[in-house]
């Protein structure tokens, strides 16, 4: 191998490096670069009431963010004050978010912060009630941790709870009043946000001030609720990827700019995020069906020259997760799929049972992968071309699951509108 080569080798080496976590940590919605997957071994398979759960933390209010971790503290966010009680709402003045960090040892919580709303807030009904207003995940850098509070803005606080800055992205509102939920995602020197219910935009902010970086107006994103992962093209380029309604989007990560859109599942609200592995973004979403694999690194419409393949499967709200070359999801009623990566070919279509409603994404690790589900507990398969269910986990918790967990240091992190949860192995 040329000096040269290596040089390129190592280079591409160290910006993937620079996109992905340490085991221990897990940065964001889906974990590292959003791909819902750990390289942690020796995870719980069973567990119960009495049975491996390290600790039992309760929580200020409900939540349908997920947990994130970082140097030995998790985060996750909760509201109060409104909104709680369909039948008796309260006053949109008293809502409160709150950021909370835990002790991942123990479960204590070693701070909270808590934020009041800017009002208006969109009005607790429909579908925003089944999720509420804290439903969008923080990020962190392993510095400072980032929240997306909806109409509230984004907040950015160091690791002890100190309040850093705050940055207005808009005040709008997501079609059909269903409220935010895309999370924000830390790239270099950015915190980069998918406003599309605020702006609608996407959004870079300064992390270390939050001034506005670039702003990339994005009117064709309303009815998404995905969060962006960082996809790499054939020259090497990272670009910024996310799935909106009937279309996948490439953006510049230096500018903001549209970069590349092909077409996608056909359908105005699309609540799934994209994977990204090499060069190929997959995206699995819709009411009406469908999924397709995209190469990044195009310009202009890439439909006919990028699309890989396309199929009819769909989910409506849970996000896929690529493991060893195959896709798995299991949809919000309950139907879990895999197909294979590369050709987008059906390898199984199962039903697990009384799994009920899901709205939290599959996460895989260790050859599992673990589905939670909103009432009936934690299902978990085999991460397997065949289809095969390991175990069924239900806590003593009747509240909602709509959290997808967090893998780290050992651990399973869960979190529901009472509780958070870390399963570890006994």
């Amino acid at each position: 191998m040329t000096t040269a080569a290596i040089t390129r080798r190592s280079a591409l080496l160290l910006s993937l490096l620079a996109i992905s976590a340490t085991a221990a940590d897990w940065p964001r919605f889906r974990g590292p670069n959003g791909s819902a997957v750990s390289d942690e071994t020796g995870l719980a398979t069973t567990w119960s009431p009495s049975e491996n759960v390290l600790w039992k933390t309760e929580l200020p209010g409900p939540g349908s963010s997920s947990p994130i971790t970082t140097g030995g503290r998790v985060f996750l966010t909760c509201y109060t004050g409104y909104g709680i009680d369909r039948n008796a709402p309260g006053e949109s003045e008293d809502l409160e978010r709150h950021l909370i960090c835990l002790d991942q040892k123990d479960g204590r919580v070693l701070w909270q912060r808590s934020i009041k709303a800017k009002v208006p807030e969109d009005p607790p009904q429909g579908f925003l009630m089944e999720h509420g207003y804290a439903s969008s995940t923080p990020a962190t850098d392993g510095e400072r941790v980032y929240v997306l509070f909806g109409k509230t803005g984004v907040l950015a606080f160091g690791l002890d709870g100190s309040p850093l800055w705050e940055a207005d992205v808009g005040t709008g509102s997501a079609i059909m009043g269903w409220g935010s939920a895309s999370s924000p995602i830390v790239h270099e020197n950015m915190v980069i946000v998918s406003a599309s219910a605020e702006g609608p935009a996407m959004v870079a902010l300064d992390k270390l001030t939050g001034a506005e970086v670039w702003k990339a107006d994005a009117e064709g994103s309303r009815g998404s609720w995905g969060t962006p992962v960082l996809a790499r093209g054939r020259d090497g380029n990272l670009e910024l990827a996310l799935n909106v309604p009937y279309e996948v989007w490439g953006f510049s990560l230096k500018t903001g700019n549209l970069l590349w859109f092909a077409a996608a599942p056909e359908d105005n609200v699309i609540c799934t995020s994209p994977v990204a592995h090499d060069d190929m973004v997959y995206v699995v979403g819709g009411r009406r069906g469908g999924s397709v694999a995209v190469r990044a690194g195009g310009r202009g419409e890439v439909t006919e020259s990028h699309t890989a393949w396309k199929s009819d499967l769909a989910s409506y709200v849970p996000s896929a997760v690529l493991y060893e070359n195959h896709l798995y999801w299991v949809t919000d009623r309950g139907i879990a799929y895999c197909v294979k990566a590369d050709t987008g070919e059906t390898v199984f279509q199962e039903r697990l049972g009384d799994a009920g409603q899901i709205y939290a994404s599959a996460v895989a690790a260790d050859g599992k992968l673990y589905v939670v589900t909103r009432f009936n507990g934690t299902f978990v398969l085999a991460a397997k071309p065949q289809f095969e269910r390991l175990a069924q986990n239900k806590l003593d918790d009747e509240s909602d699951f709509n959290a997808s967990p967090a893998i780290s240091n050992g651990q399973l992190i869960l979190r529901s509108n009472k509780f958070c949860y870390s399963i570890k192995k006994e």
